[in-house]
């Protein structure tokens, strides 16, 4: 049920904590039932002052902890849940995102490499559709209906959530699929676009930022944040259908 990247988390998670234990027990394994909130909130330190984790990457690697040690819990191997006294808190982030003026310098831009043209091409897309990284990459010829009012939509479902996003195709974006739709890689792969892996994207777009004088870090995530307010908020589209096209639950 999990995705690949939420197995890598946990992954990560439990060699932060067999490094943990060497660190601050000199020992390879520890029985469950020490495993108390004095060794939580050690663990805390430990990933804030020797793995550098900021606050909200702390957390986040406490909770995949959290997860097993409550499972534990369940099945009655503790006495106690050490975490019904830890007080981590995952702070708001500041939501960045591209202005209409900066997102046009991104779409009219001459660009002379191929690959920073497909990369823009891939951002472009997400900016218009707010789809994240996964689900672009995910997409294929399929995904692509008549809506009922007889116009081109993209049905998906968010492969994070699993939740149902229907976003109408617009100008920009038809333009894009129309541009890359005998590509080989989407011909020989069944996929509506033939966007790279996820970390040549965000490396080229700090290129591409800096062609075009835009003095933001751009991620490829930055696009679904850009789509959510400059493409659809401050135009007026309500947050409820704003909502629904992001997929998200809430």
């Amino acid at each position: 049920e999990f995705s690949i990247n939420t197995h890598k988390k946990y992954l990560t998670a439990i060699s932060h904590t067999r490094e943990f234990l060497k660190s601050q027990y000199r020992v390879n394994d520890i029985a469950i039932s020490k495993v108390d909130i004095a060794f939580v909130n050690d663990f805390d330190f430990y990933l804030r002052n020797n793995k550098n984790c900021n606050n909200n990457s702390t957390i986040k690697y406490i909770r995949n902890f959290g997860k097993i040690i409550k499972q534990s819990y369940v099945n009655g191997w503790l006495e106690k849940d050490p975490f019904l006294s830890y007080k981590g808190k995952v702070r708001e982030v500041e939501r960045v995102y591209l202005s209409q003026e900066e997102i046009e310098t991104i779409i009219n831009k001459e660009l002379t490499i191929k690959r920073l043209e497909l990369v823009r091409d891939m951002f472009a897309f997400s900016c218009f559709t707010g789809l994240a990284y996964i689900d672009v990459f995910n997409l294929s010829k399929a995904n692509i209906i008549i809506g009922i009012d007889g116009e081109k939509w993209i049905s998906t479902h968010r492969q994070k959530t699993e939740s149902a996003s229907k976003i109408p195709i617009l100008a920009v974006t038809q333009q894009i699929i129309e541009k890359y739709q005998n590509h080989p890689q989407c011909l020989s792969n069944n996929k509506l676009l033939p966007i790279l892996s996820n970390q040549k994207m965000n490396a080229y777009l700090k290129e591409l930022a800096d062609l075009c004088n835009i003095n933001k870090e751009l991620t490829f995530h930055m696009a679904r944040h850009t789509f959510a307010t400059t493409v659809t908020l401050t135009n007026g589209v309500p947050i409820e259908s704003v909502s629904k096209m992001l997929g998200h639950k809430d």
